[in-house]
């Protein structure tokens, strides 16, 4: 699936142990002003909802919502954890 591509295909919120594994991102992300987390994993900005977390089988993935879409990215290697911080840290 290409990256930032609009995608109806249903998975599941990340659960405790898949956190786990992003903490290092999540700590970056808490560290940027414009966002706020609400729950472990799923930021807001100002009163919308704007990143949170799934995975699946095929893996770890974050829905982000650019330009009022929202577009889901692969987040399972951390050279993909990356690009996803830049492209929050753009959109921001």
């Amino acid at each position: 699936m290409p990256d930032g591509r609009v995608w109806s295909r249903r998975v599941r919120h990340a659960g405790d142990a898949t956190l786990d594994r992003l903490e290092p991102l999540l700590l970056k992300l808490r560290e940027l002003p414009a966002l706020r987390e609400r729950k472990r994993g799923s930021f807001y900005r100002g009163s919308g909802a704007f990143l949170h977390f799934h995975e699946d089988s095929a893996g770890i993935f974050a829905d982000l919502k650019l330009e009022g879409d929202w577009q889901r990215f692969r987040a399972s290697t951390a050279r993909e954890r990356q690009t996803l911080l830049r492209r929050v840290r753009g959109a921001l």
